[in-house]
């Protein structure tokens, strides 16, 4: 995802049911089926980026693959750049959830051939700032960048140098962070600060406390529906203003959300390719799934199920034509 970050009790409950997903999903013991259109599914190796979000995708095709087509599924754990290159070795099909990655899509797609773009997820992606709600309604003007310097002091933590703390996500999420705070010459000092799971407890005690936090944050995301974080309004993002990373001094640009498959799966003929390329939701079916995962625990073959029982008419328009 953009680049997107453990400790506490609700993270060890997350852990959890993601290790049960990951552990139980494989679906090796399944059989090669002919599906309705006469095609054996054979494997489907999904790449599983690191955030909640993703995880609904690839659970959600995932298990269907596995039961309605018949598709050995394994899910791969990788961070967003690795499973492109996974993709043009062949060790993965395809990226479910991709947050841009132009130089990516240069050199895969444009240069080498080896990856397709598979159609729109649907998702809307947001990657921005964001504080608690209580900083936000004790301190409105801090939703305006022009007045970070005001605030850096507040800020301050024991990890940011006397400098005011931007907390960062997995250093793998797409980031521009660092150009921002030097470009737009602010008073703070990017930490890195772990996983999503991290970043969600910061914001949880951040508000439960009335602690100041300024962080890293994106949409979708389940853990809105908990939490109305409210976003900090950088410079406009205008085309182009990101084009040269050293130099970035504007917003993120709004992400429409794609699907990734690589050239080699793409003509293998397996019906779950029709399926990946039907595939298609919103933000709010996104983080239905993600909540099951996130907040209630559910593992994530599990969470997917539920999601696919109650919402029959949108999958059966995906297993059209496989």
């Amino acid at each position: 995802m953009a680049r997107r970050q453990l400790r506490l009790p609700g993270w060890i409950s997350f852990a959890a049911a993601l290790a049960l997903g990951l552990s139980a999903c494989g679906g090796g013991n399944i059989s090669k089926t002919t599906t309705g259109s006469g095609k054996t599914c054979g494997d489907l190796n999904i790449a599983m980026n690191a955030w909640t979000g993703y995880y609904a995708d690839a659970y959600v095709v995932g298990e269907l693959a596995k039961t309605k087509l018949g598709c050995n599924v394994k899910y791969v754990k990788l961070a967003e750049e690795p499973s492109w290159s996974a993709m043009a070795n062949g060790t993965v099909d395809t990226i479910l959830e991709n947050w841009g990655h132009d130089d990516l899509v240069k050199k895969y797609i444009t240069q080498q051939h080896v990856v397709e773009d598979a159609g729109m997820t649907g998702n809307q992606g947001i990657i921005g700032w964001y504080v608690p709600p209580w900083i936000a309604k004790a301190h409105p003007d801090i939703t305006n960048w022009k007045n970070l310097n005001k605030y850096a002091s507040d800020f301050k933590t024991s990890e940011s140098g006397g400098k005011g703390q931007l907390l960062d996500g997995d250093p793998s999420y797409v980031t521009n962070d660092q150009a921002l705070v030097t470009n737009l010459h602010l008073n703070y000092k990017v930490v890195v600060g772990g996983s999503e799971a991290a970043l969600i407890q910061s914001f949880r005690s951040a508000e439960k406390n009335h602690t100041w936090l300024l962080a890293y944050f994106y949409e979708p995301q389940w853990f809105f529906s908990e939490e109305k974080l409210v976003k900090v309004n950088l410079p406009k993002y205008t085309p182009g203003c990101d084009s040269d990373p050293a130099k970035v001094a504007c917003d993120y640009p709004p992400y429409h959300l794609n699907k990734l498959i690589s050239t080699k799966f793409a003509n293998s003929g397996s019906p779950a390719v029709t399926l990946i390329k039907n595939f298609q939701w919103t933000n709010d079916d996104q983080n239905t799934v993600a909540e099951y995962i996130a907040k209630d625990g559910m593992a994530g073959p599990a969470a997917a199920d539920k999601w696919i029982a109650a919402n029959q008419d949108l999958v059966n328009q995906w297993l059209q034509g496989t």
